[in-house]
């Protein structure tokens, strides 16, 4: 498996709609594709059209799995990248409540 980062813009017009996708694309990669795609984390971020999108990292057996996931859940893909290293300045920080 190698790990992607994969950009979803403007995908979700508000966290309840952000939620409800979360919850299909974990089950995707949970129970279909299960072995072949494994989500790590998600940043969500406020587009400038006030809209939400998210900058994901995945692991996954190829660039092709991971559209097939994005297709399967009904997610956006506009830009996939391959992983060459990973730079740990600080682990993430805390969210509070």
């Amino acid at each position: 498996m190698e790990t992607y980062i994969i950009r979803r813009r403007s995908g979700w017009a508000n966290e309840q709609a952000l939620e409800e996708a979360a919850a299909v694309s974990a089950r995707v990669g949970n129970e279909e594709m299960d072995g072949r795609v494994s989500w790590i984390r998600s940043y969500v971020v406020v587009e400038p059209d006030g809209t939400l999108g998210t900058v994901c990292v995945y692991q996954a057996a190829s660039r092709d799995a991971i559209m097939e996931h994005a297709e399967r859940a009904g997610l956006p893909s506009d830009e996939i990248y391959p992983v060459t290293d990973t730079v740990i300045v600080r682990g993430d920080p805390e969210t509070a409540p």
